[in-house]
């Protein structure tokens, strides 16, 4: 078993944690006139991951980060409403609501599937016991 397999699975679950405290902070602030719904884009995560962004890169946790970028690549988005109010705001607490439910689905799946493969290689190391 490749150890790089296991590090797929921990880049995905700190995206995964990033964007719901990104979708926690809009539900928080639904009722903050001028407030943006904000979500993180997971192809984007992916795509920097892939190809190792050529960007700047941050050589020391006090260097500020990109506005906009996350720290494994995600770009951080606003969200387009469906029906825009009166004060400005964006979040749209169905939307933010489903959005936060799947990625909790998510989350819960990619620790299901890291789990079942600690098992595995548990089971092949105990001998098959």
């Amino acid at each position: 078993m490749d150890i790089s397999a296991f590090s797929q699975h921990e880049q995905a679950l700190k995206f995964r944690a990033l964007r719901n405290e990104v979708l926690s902070s809009n539900i928080a602030n639904a009722d903050t006139p001028n407030y943006k719904a904000r979500d993180l884009s997971f192809g984007d995560a992916l795509n920097s991951a892939r190809h190792e962004s050529l960007g700047m890169t941050q050589t020391s946790k006090l260097h500020k980060q990109a506005w906009g970028q996350t720290t494994d690549g995600a770009k951080t988005m606003y969200r387009v409403p469906h029906q825009p109010t009166l004060d400005g705001n964006t979040v749209e607490m169905d939307v933010e609501q489903a959005a936060f439910a799947e990625n909790a689905l998510q989350y819960r799946a990619s620790l299901a599937f890291l789990d079942g493969k600690i098992r595995t290689l548990r089971f092949a190391l105990k001998g098959g016991d």
